[in-house]
């Protein structure tokens, strides 16, 4: 019986074998490798994975393609949001290998929910929005640039892999869409990830004001002493500075 895709589920089916293939390539699974696809829909990119995999976990909220992927033998199924998924349990003493289309309306919460979870990944392939792959990846002093980036930027290196346009897709979404590849720094900072999410949040939350008036006012109310340039504006300051003032937070006085 023919699956009807769901706008509640943000689906959108990859359809295209060729835009398949290129993924799996930049994916390079591994024979045993412990990998997690999220959001394994028809299993386009999920059949070509477990043949070189041998083995693959998969989450699917959708319950009638979770029943689908469980007749598969090669396959365990966890039927699930994936913002409810316990990703250091799935990895046990392994580090992940997650993959995964990404629905596209709540691709945020997803990275940032994964984000608690770095310590435990080996890699991560999503294909996204390209919008949102723009600002992951997005330079200081670009109009892409912004808390995604500061915040994603601080635990992974990453890279836009692939460009997939909408034909590749049934039904087509309205985006074009990309693939990134996201690798965990081991050299991240040691900052407080709650502490840098506030600080950036109030930084860009008047994106075209100088500092001073938003993350200015922000540190005088925190007592903060140090030395920090809030002559410019939030897309003006490197991760590195973010993150530096984040320690200086935090360091007593």
């Amino acid at each position: 019986m023919k699956h009807v895709a769901r706008k509640r589920f943000g689906q959108h089916f990859l359809s295209d074998p060729a835009i398949i293939d290129s993924i799996v390539r930049e994916i390079a699974p591994r024979s045993g490798d412990p990998m997690v696809e999220i959001g394994p829909g028809l299993a386009a990119l999920t059949q070509p994975l477990v043949e070189r995999l041998g083995h693959l976990t998969v989450i699917e909220l959708d319950r009638d393609l979770a029943a689908r992927l469980r007749q598969h033998p090669h396959l365990t199924v966890v039927e699930s949001d994936v913002l409810k998924v316990d990703f250091a349990q799935l990895a046990g003493t392994a580090k992940l290998r997650v993959v995964g289309n990404l629905p596209y309306n709540i691709s945020s919460p997803i990275l940032f929910h994964l984000l608690q979870y770095v310590n435990h990944v080996q890699d991560q392939h999503f294909m996204l929005q390209k919008e949102v792959v723009d600002r992951m990846v997005a330079s200081p002093s670009t109009g892409d640039y912004g808390r995604l980036s500061v915040m994603l930027q601080w635990r992974y290196e990453m890279e836009d892999v692939l460009f997939v346009p909408p034909s590749a897709f049934e039904p087509p979404p309205k985006v074009d869409s990309a693939v990134v590849r996201m690798v965990p720094r081991r050299d991240a900072a040691a900052v407080d990830e709650a502490l840098l999410s506030e600080l950036v949040q109030v930084a860009f939350s008047q994106r075209r004001k100088l500092l001073r008036h938003t993350l200015g006012k922000w540190l005088d109310q925190r007592g903060f002493a140090g030395t920090f340039d809030v002559q410019r504006r939030a897309e003006e300051v490197p991760v590195a500075e973010y993150l530096q003032l984040a320690a200086q937070m935090q360091s007593p006085a």
